[in-house]
């Protein structure tokens, strides 16, 4: 693939040449890496003539519904004339590396849509995977002219916070009756959400709205402890994404949080991200060169075999692969 080809189709808007660029950045490959880094640094150059596109993040629990809100929000923004892009943070399978959830599959309109794109972007095994993975193929979403991307995680975990740290403003989706707001799991989602939505508020059924507005209340309370008098306070709206309601309340918020941020804001906060993402790839290229060292292959069966039968504890043995590995490297 020509960096030249990609650079012509990416700015002529071109899907295939999009899907076909976020492939190679997304890949480990030593013989793609090299031109991957080329096209990053071509779209970072012209990056800085652009308007920075909206990022958002968006999480909540496994059957909260964000397929079906993302499938709404889209839906909303592209008929105010938005490119939407969505990357779908998936676990990478053990036999592939591929996407094992399929996210386009739920959100089949959108999907439709000429001005909307659905990516999953696997998150090949590691934290690290998914902060190079989803923050390059933004790059390319925006190179395209993406002026929207939001980023959909697969649930509650160490990969949310991985995702609040490359996005502008991320967004709590839950749902009434959980009790999440006396669970432990939501405290830390709480530190880092910056709007928070109860879900499936649909306000054809009063009791269940009724419930939604209950947890949004619940919410808000347990909101004061957890962030006490920050600058910015999570907004804690409800919504019903199968109907549309509220949803664009909840667009509405996010944009407030943007203004909030200012230009100075949203541009010390994507600096402080670029500082954090070079150590999320100094990180994942030294995972690299560990599994392609010769030296920790000439080792790994020995210290395989010593380890399941008995003879060698994980801390030594990991650090006779490390010995191995700085050989090699010398």
């Amino acid at each position: 693939m020509r960096v030249a080809d990609l650079l012509d189709g990416l700015r002529a808007g071109h899907r295939a040449t999009m899907a076909r660029a976020i492939t190679l950045v997304e890949s480990t490959a030593p013989r793609h890496r090299e031109t991957a880094r080329e096209l990053l640094l071509a779209l970072a150059g012209e990056a800085t003539t652009r308007t920075p596109a909206v990022r958002v993040g968006i999480s909540g629990v496994p059957g909260v519904g964000k397929s079906t809100f993302i499938e709404s929000l889209g839906g909303l923004l592209t008929a105010a004339g938005h490119k939407v892009g969505v990357l779908a943070v998936d676990p990478s399978s053990v036999r592939t590396g591929g996407s094992v959830l399929g996210d386009k599959t739920r959100m089949s309109t959108l999907s439709a849509h000429p001005n909307a794109f659905i990516r999953p972007s696997p998150s090949a095994g590691t934290l690290g995977g998914v902060a190079r993975a989803t923050t390059q193929a933004m790059a390319v979403l925006e190179a395209a002219g993406y002026d929207v991307v939001l980023v959909e995680t697969v649930g509650v975990g160490q990969s949310e916070v991985t995702v609040a740290g490359m996005v502008d403003t991320f967004l709590f989706l839950t749902l009434a009756r959980t009790g999440d707001q006396l669970q432990g799991i939501k405290k830390g989602i709480l530190e880092i959400a910056d709007v928070i939505a109860v879900n499936k508020a649909d306000p054809d059924d009063p009791a269940r709205e009724q419930e939604a507005r209950v947890a949004a209340r619940d919410l808000a309370g347990a909101l004061r402890l957890v962030r006490g008098h920050a600058e910015w306070a999570p907004p804690v709206v409800t919504c019903s994404g199968l109907t549309g309601a509220r949803v664009d309340e909840v667009w509405a918020q996010v944009l407030m949080h943007r203004d909030h941020l200012g230009a100075d804001g949203l541009a010390h906060k994507r600096a402080e991200q670029q500082l954090d993402f070079t150590w999320a790839l100094v990180r994942d290229e030294l995972d690299q060169r560990l599994r392609h060292s010769a030296g920790v292959k000439a080792v790994r069966a020995d210290v395989r075999a010593a380890l399941l039968a008995g003879e060698l504890t994980a801390p030594l043995a990991a650090d006779r692969l490390l010995e191995a590995y700085d050989s090699d490297e010398w």
